[in-house]
């Protein structure tokens, strides 16, 4: 969808449902009522709930603090109109549903139905409504109780919804009709109306001609499959969250409002303390250290500059040895996240051609099924479609479809997207074959991503977040190009697949019931975690923290703030920031260990505390600095940001080299100099703290 249909001038009224929509049904659990009373001046948007519950029940939520107070309640799935600032029922909108409504007849119909039936509580059922638990009804068995009423002479609206509720409302008695009504009375468009829901009895709301809506990512099915030709917004996020994110979208709410929805956790004994001792740094010295790398930082970035795009490190700067010639390459995964980190700077002219030419390099050199080259090499345009060993990078193509998203998405050049768009639908069905038994996981061969020198295989925690993200941003491709329906199916998987992570990576002794138990759950002995684990396969798993496929679960939303913040207090508290953010795993991997594997000592790399097995990788700290600042952490994102600038001023031969990687526990640079990865997720870091004036 494109973003620029609407804006906040445009929207004047929102019809939004209550339960799973706004708050969760059981636990009233939300954080849309404070950002809506936080933010609600900067629009001039009519708050109206649009839902099933009746009018007293929604006012107890309002007096009790759970919703905000809004302009209007339509109420009793389309059956009353609340007038909330005058506090009265709008009596002429009942005079329309009096025309063919027989409540005794209505009761007759659906006791005689021959599959089990009972009565809703009472607080659910009045004069122009009635409401029955229904489990389980086939199309077939709805068409016929509509039947049954048109035999009868009753013209009503059946509304079958959840695969167990089943409401029988008068004539015009809907959600969409009751909202068109007072439209109507409002003197409002349509096209001027954004609505929400979840479920079925919401699609009614859908159906007024032109309007925009928010499908959040715990909507049922049904609602999904009714509203694919629609112009929706499908939102990551599920319940209030997702009504934000979809608000955020449409211009409504400012992008700090999703800050707002993170849990605050600024009173925590733990963080008091990291605060404290942050408290005692000097401000001004950090402050100054982070400008001065920030401006070095550009300066290496430019050092990797080619007429193909970006090179893994600088090429003047660095010799090469043996397989070392690897680096004079663009790659698609340094390409793609040196792209995605230095896209702040989209207005220098030379570091934007080089971001369009790093993805048309890698686009232009995809093969017949769909698989983008590891690295083009960059003395003769050669592609290699492997790493180490001949085994392929399965995370390559992942990154080089984000990129391309991100990339999009801030230049607005749909053209571009339109032109090489089949290509990356190919790259995805590339990817989608690694789902070879089709759980919503890849299957990844051994050494087959970034750590192309360690051993973890099968499903991989930061393989398997990238592809969620993919999916996620292969939807929103599509929603741009105007392709609703398949957008809103892939936006859709992508929810499977985050549930997939969740339930298979963050291993829990609770039993979880009427859900199929991973094998991660079956380890029950093993106790609860704090963060998502590395692995797992159908014969064993890992234990360890992989810090990058924690941070990225959090920064791209398959992780919610509550489980992000504990990983952040385990992370913080084993020291992976220490002394520069961040190692990329805890534990390593020590000789002896059923996970080591001989080709570690391959050139020393993979010892402990060494490259993969351990190291500290700016680039990893560029995202680390952002996912503390996004659970709400300002202040220590900032300390980190100093210690990540003291981590790439840190040189081999000279100072602010933006090496590699360093050494776990020492912190002496290694790796190859200048690396672009490195200078770029520096920029973005600098940025997201708006330390640096975009």
């Amino acid at each position: 969808m494109d973003k620029n249909i609407s804006s906040n001038e445009n929207i004047k009224l929102l019809s939004f449902d209550i339960d799973n929509t706004l708050i969760d049904f059981h636990t009233f659990h939300s954080n849309f009522g404070k950002i809506w009373e936080k933010y609600k001046d900067k629009t001039n948007a009519l708050l109206t709930f649009n839902t099933g519950r009746l009018k007293d029940d929604v006012l107890s939520l309002i007096d009790r603090g759970i919703l905000p107070k809004p302009d209007y309640i339509i109420s009793g799935v389309g059956t009353h109109i609340y007038d909330y600032n005058n506090k009265t029922l709008v009596k002429e909108f009942n005079d329309v549903l009096d025309e063919g409504w027989d409540l005794k007849s209505v009761e007759d119909i659906i006791t005689s139905v021959n599959h089990p039936v009972s009565e809703q509580p009472s607080r659910f059922q009045h004069s122009y409504k009635r409401s029955y638990f229904f489990h389980d009804a086939t199309e077939e068995l709805i068409t016929d109780i509509e039947e049954s009423f048109v035999e009868a002479g009753m013209e009503v609206n059946v509304i079958y919804s959840g695969n167990k509720f089943l409401d029988i409302l008068p004539k015009f008695a809907n959600k969409g009709n009751a909202l068109q009504w007072l439209l109507k009375r409002l003197k409002i468009k349509t096209n001027q109306v954004l609505v929400a829901g979840d479920s079925g009895n919401d699609s009614a709301m859908f159906d007024l001609k032109d309007v925009l809506g928010i499908v959040v990512a715990n909507a049922h099915e049904e609602l999904y499959a009714y509203t694919k030709h629609k112009k929706v917004y499908h939102s990551e996020r599920e319940k209030g969250d997702g009504i934000v994110e979809g608000l955020v979208y449409y211009d409504i709410l400012p992008e700090e409002a999703m800050v707002d929805t993170n849990v605050d956790h600024s009173e925590d004994f733990f963080i008091q303390q990291e605060l404290n001792n942050i408290a005692l740094e000097d401000d001004n010295e950090k402050i100054a250290l982070i400008q001065e790398g920030y401006t070095k930082a550009v300066e290496a970035l430019k050092k990797n500059i080619t007429p193909l795009g970006f090179s893994a490190c600088s090429i003047k700067d660095n010799v090469a040895h043996g397989t070392d010639e690897n680096y004079y390459s663009v790659w698609a995964r340094d390409g793609a996240i040196t792209v995605i980190g230095s896209l702040p700077l989209i207005n220098d002219k030379e570091i934007h051609t080089c971001q369009r030419q790093t993805l048309i390099t890698l686009l232009e050199h995809i093969t017949k099924n769909g698989q983008i080259p590891s690295n083009v090499r960059i003395k003769d345009n050669t592609p290699d479609y492997s790493g180490v060993g001949g085994i392929c990078s399965i995370d390559s193509g992942i990154w080089v479809i984000i990129a391309f998203y991100e990339y999009i998405n801030v230049t607005k050049d749909i053209e571009f997207l339109r032109q090489y768009f089949p290509d990356v639908k190919e790259t995805m069905r590339w990817l989608s074959a690694h789902d070879s038994n089709n759980d919503a996981l890849l299957e990844i061969p051994e050494a087959g991503d970034w750590t192309d020198l360690f051993g973890r295989s099968y499903n991989i925690l930061y393989d398997e977040i990238l592809w969620y993200r993919s999916n996620v941003c292969f939807g929103r491709m599509l929603e741009m190009l105007g392709n609703n329906e398949e957008a809103g199916e892939y936006i859709r998987w992508s929810q499977v697949i985050k549930k997939e992570i969740v339930q298979n990576f963050w291993p829990s002794t609770k039993q979880q019931l009427f859900q199929s138990v991973s094998f991660a759950e079956k380890q029950f002995t093993l106790g609860d975690t704090s963060y998502l684990i590395a692995q797992t396969t159908p014969f064993d798993f890992s234990w360890r923290c992989d810090t990058l496929g924690n941070i990225l679960a959090f920064l791209y939303g398959t992780l919610d703030s509550e489980k992000a913040h504990q990983t952040f207090k385990f992370m913080l508290g084993v020291g992976v920031n220490d002394p520069y953010p961040v190692t990329n795993v805890y534990p390593v991997v020590s000789p002896g260990d059923p996970d080591w594997r001989p080709y570690y000592t391959v050139n020393l790399l993979n010892l402990p505390n060494h490259y993969h097995n351990g190291g500290i990788w700016p680039f990893v700290g560029g995202f680390w600095v952002r996912f503390v600042h996004k659970l709400g952490f300002r202040e220590m994102a900032i300390s980190e940001l100093h210690k990540l600038a003291l981590i790439n001023k840190e040189g081999i031969n000279e100072e602010w080299e933006f090496t590699e990687w360093a050494h776990g526990t020492t912190g002496k640079p290694m790796g190859k100099a200048y690396q672009a990865w490195s200078a770029a997720q520096y920029i973005s870091a600098c940025h997201d703290l708006k330390i640096i004036n975009n």
